[in-house]
């Protein structure tokens, strides 16, 4: 089994070729700090409604190398942190955007000729004892009062037809849902970028971000507009050390799977896959056959401290393991190919935002609590619109402008990350086995991280 070396995506394609790194100081419009995906579609929007703009990425490894090319290639329409935070309207209409952020995605991929194993299947979400069922229901009853969420409750037989997991209680499913191969999406996107006459630096590490100026070890960039895009390593910016913190996720890979045992396992429609569990789980059926399988391991390293090549604790792959062999027996004897790690971006009240200052020129985007793929391209446009001016209706959803407090200095900070796993995890233990008590503990785990 390979164990870190980035990700298993991009192992599978090969490590880029490394692009050039900043060679002293420079002059542009516009600077972006990082190359994932919400600076790529930044940078990408800005030069097809302004090709005159000069765009520069500064990226301290290479471009997808952080969460965009390591997450389970969910392309979903999640509004992170809940869209009740904005009320009725701004809810619906921040639900809207995301679910074309969906299609957006895909109509781009197929127009810039990227091909990244894309099959919109919808998200299934599963339920595998009583307290996840309740959970589950109440789920449903709440997102049918929402236009644009389109969920549909699936029965036990309903959801083994769909996916064989083993004892299903039910589900719900949304059709607004893709499984993408994230680093031939991000390898491919920031290819287009270049296409498009935006130039990418890497290993040109950012120290620091000030109105119309980036400070990095390779010279400093000077532009009118300076968008940070660093999302889970936003914390080696100087001054954005309680920003956004750090959370690690980590997933597993299988080798291809016998065709004996998919026909057990089905899974024919390329639904992404979760379940109703606190410390939950997220899983596709990959292009080539393979389960990959996410979830959290140690969620967050003392000192906001980030991971570097995606090397994941022994102790997470077996966990992870067990998860999977649980849900599908049949793979049980199918060994594990790959173990890998990132972090993601988490602001205190684990809510997405994007946003921009005209008095300063400085913007940023991300907080997506892990679920950038989607919500980075609506982003990437918000930001573009911003920065030029723009008066769209992306520039005047609910999470434009949105800053949350920072987060607690140490040992406050690691203690309540710990304390809201720790507390989340036996919680799920004690539904397992039925346990009456889950509730409160869980209410425990959302009083500690503000949900």
């Amino acid at each position: 089994m390979r164990n870190g070396d980035v990700s298993f995506w991009w192992n599978q394609i090969g490590l880029p070729q490394p692009r050039p790194a900043l060679d002293g100081d420079l002059d542009v419009d516009v600077c972006i700090v990082g190359a994932g995906f919400t600076g790529l579609w930044t940078a990408y929007y800005l030069r097809q409604l302004d090709p005159s703009v000069r765009v520069a990425l500064v990226e301290a490894r290479f471009a997808g190398f952080g969460a965009s090319g390591r997450n389970g290639g969910w392309l979903t329409n999640s509004v992170t942190g809940g869209r009740e935070r904005y009320g009725r309207d701004g809810g619906i209409r921040q639900q809207a955007a995301l679910n074309d952020a969906v299609d957006e995605v895909i109509r781009v991929a197929d127009a810039a000729g990227i091909d990244a194993d894309i099959a919109q299947g919808g998200e299934l979400n599963v339920a595998y004892n009583d307290a996840q069922l309740a959970r589950m229901r109440a789920f449903a009853a709440a997102e049918v009062e929402w236009p644009g969420a389109d969920v549909v409750t699936l029965g036990p037989a309903e959801t083994a037809a769909r996916v064989g997991v083993a004892s299903p209680r039910g589900s719900v499913w949304h059709p607004h849902c893709a499984r993408v191969h994230p680093a031939k999406l991000v390898r491919g996107l920031a290819e287009a970028v270049e296409r498009a006459g935006a130039v990418i630096y890497e290993n040109t590490p950012a120290l620091a971000l000030s109105p119309g100026r980036v400070e990095t070890t390779r010279g400093v960039v000077r532009a009118d507009h300076v968008i940070r895009a660093t999302e889970g390593f936003t914390a080696n910016l100087r001054g954005e050390h309680r920003t956004w913190l750090p959370m690690n996720s980590s997933l597993i890979v299988t080798d291809p799977l016998p065709d004996a045992v998919w026909s057990v396992i089905g899974w024919e429609h390329a639904d992404t896959l979760g379940d109703l569990a606190h410390v939950y789980t997220y899983a596709q059926r990959t292009a080539d056959g393979r389960i990959a399988f996410g979830g959290r391991g140690i969620p967050y390293r003392y000192g906001s401290r980030v991971d570097t090549d995606g090397r994941t604790q022994d102790r997470t792959v077996a966990g992870l393991t067990r998860l999977l062999h649980t849900a599908f027996p049949a793979a049980a004897d199918v060994p594990i190919a790959h173990a890998w790690s990132g972090v993601l971006g988490v602001p205190r009240d684990w809510a997405a935002t994007v946003g921009y200052d005209r008095v300063t020129g400085l913007g940023w985007a991300g907080g997506y609590v892990g679920t950038g793929v989607t919500t980075t391209n609506l982003a990437g446009r918000t930001l573009a619109d911003l920065v030029l001016g723009r008066d769209t209706d992306r520039v005047s959803l609910p999470w434009v402008g949105h800053r949350a407090h920072r987060w607690e200095p140490e040992p406050l900070r690691w203690l309540a990350v710990n304390a809201i796993y720790a507390a989340y995890g036996l919680a799920d233990r004690q539904e397992s086995r039925g346990g009456a008590r889950t509730a409160a503990v869980a209410r425990v785990a959302d009083l500690i991280s503000g949900h």
